[in-house]
């Protein structure tokens, strides 16, 4: 196998968007380098359930509507 082929695996600190802090393993930065998130399970709506209000004034999701209506997507 080669030398210096896979990057340092090393542990850093996670900050959550609340301020919880976790330590995992990572090849982010270097060894206690901090990773500051801006979108977490805590926050996003893909995990929290919250659904998003979509603004479209006949641009491209009105036109996919029309174009697919009829399937009942």
């Amino acid at each position: 196998m080669k030398n210096d082929t896979h990057p340092d695996y090393h542990l850093i600190n996670v900050l959550m968007t609340d301020g919880t802090k976790y330590q995992t393993r990572s090849t982010y930065g270097k060894e206690g380098d901090t990773l500051q998130l801006d979108i977490d399970p805590k926050t996003h709506p893909a995990w929290t359930g919250v659904t998003g209000n979509l603004l479209d004034r006949g641009g491209r999701v009105s036109r996919f509507n029309e174009r697919f209506k009829g399937l009942g997507i």
